[in-house]
């Protein structure tokens, strides 16, 4: 989160920047420039004989104009040839020398990048996009939050609707009334989430510290 990087950086006076890379590029792909003009909050700009472009995410054809979300999309030395003895998960990702990295992302007028979601982790409801990072940062400020996570489930109407998972650290005293205030007075109309699951566990997550939302949208159980 930028706060964190602004925190570590008084405490310890480096110079943080971020970076981004996945197992199918790796090491990394693009990073904040180390001159002082790094941006908090984006993942910097692509490394040399890099290229990366943002595409509509349905097709994968367009090349969306600076501050559009879409698919970002990678070319370099850094890409793999393909997935072991997989073809058809090749093909479904690497297309033309370019890596679909399924992440959704934008780019500013000066090329830097950043990320906004997982592709698959968008919501749609009613037509609108609602990508669950920008909800789950809104509930996490709240008092008493101590994690949260939010996805998509089925509706017939509405395509989706927005479900939150929200871990709290006193269930039994935590008012919820205030709580769904909150997120009303802090969130627009179509992402405030109809469904709010409380829990005191911790959420599944993976190795690498990040929730596993495929695994809330099956029913959770407190534990």
């Amino acid at each position: 989160m930028p706060e964190t990087a602004v925190e570590f950086a008084g405490y310890t006076g480096a110079r943080v920047v971020e970076g981004f890379g996945l197992s199918e590029c790796s090491p990394v792909t693009h990073a904040g420039p180390l001159d002082g003009n790094a941006r908090i909050g984006t993942i910097g700009l692509p490394l040399p004989d890099t290229d990366a472009l943002i595409v509509d995410a349905e097709t994968g054809t367009e090349i969306l104009d600076p501050g559009q979300v879409g698919e970002l999309i990678i070319r370099g030395p850094q890409v793999m040839l393909g997935y072991w003895n997989n073809p058809a998960a090749t093909e479904q990702v690497l297309r033309d020398g370019w890596l679909f990295t399924g992440d959704l992302a934008t780019q500013d007028a000066d090329g830097f990048f950043k990320i906004v979601d997982r592709k698959k982790d968008l919501i749609i409801t009613s037509g609108f996009n609602v990508y669950p990072n920008d909800v789950e940062y809104v509930l996490k400020q709240y008092p008493n939050v101590k994690d949260a996570a939010v996805v998509g489930v089925p509706d017939p109407q509405r395509g989706e609707i927005v479900k939150a998972i929200v871990s709290v650290t006193n269930k039994p005293q935590f008012d919820q009334h205030r709580f769904e205030k909150y997120i009303k007075d802090n969130l627009a109309h179509h992402k405030v989430p109809k469904i709010i699951e409380f829990v005191e566990g911790d959420l599944p997550r993976n190795f690498l510290g990040k929730v596993l939302r495929r695994k809330l949208r099956e029913p959770w159980k407190d534990s």
